[in-house]
């Protein structure tokens, strides 16, 4: 049997960044109903880049604002799966809580880099929606989205032979010679 190997870096950022996607979703979500808003709101906002600042007032499902405010969506976290899967391979966290705390610190990274260095017009569009206090709900979704993501991507590489680098399997112990009679 062959020592497992790391999935490569395309496929664990895939698997990482789509469970993020899902996360960030179901906080949006959650935020939106928190602050008493239709549960879309905060994903229609997200297709303000192409539908202007007004797709955020949008309740319903629509392909216009909804689909492509999850497409955007999906398409940033995929963005922050690259880094954080790249840190998690150079540096694998050795705990749980060491990888939650790592996807805490990336959330971070992504929302001052969203908030702070990206031009208004490609911003999340949270912020058109949502109060900070729900902005950091959903930033703290990526976070459980990228721990669980990456979390994950390393399971299913353990069990389909593309487990982390670092496992190796021991050889089989000597069996005793058997003696004739």
């Amino acid at each position: 049997m062959r020592p497992a190997r790391p999935p490569s870096l395309a496929a664990a950022t895939l698997a990482t960044g789509s469970v993020a996607s899902l996360a960030t979703f179901v906080g949006l979500a959650m935020a939106a109903e928190a602050e008493d808003l239709a549960p879309l709101r905060p994903i229609n906002a997200t297709s303000h880049w192409l539908n202007g600042d007004f797709a955020g007032l949008h309740s319903g499902a629509d392909r216009r604002r909804t689909g492509v405010g999850i497409a955007t969506n999906h398409a940033a976290c995929l963005f922050w799966a690259l880094p954080f899967m790249a840190w998690q391979r150079r540096r694998p966290a050795a705990t749980p809580a060491a990888l939650m705390r790592d996807a805490l610190v990336m959330s971070a990274v992504a929302a001052a880099v969203d908030y702070g260095a990206t031009p208004k017009r490609f911003t999340p569009g949270w912020e058109l929606v949502l109060s900070k206090g729900g902005m950091v709900g959903a930033y703290a979704a990526l976070a459980v989205g990228l721990a669980a993501g990456a979390s994950l991507a390393a399971r299913k590489g353990r069990r389909g032979g593309a487990g982390p680098r670092h496992v190796r399997t021991a050889p089989a112990p000597a069996l005793p010679p058997r003696h004739a009679r």
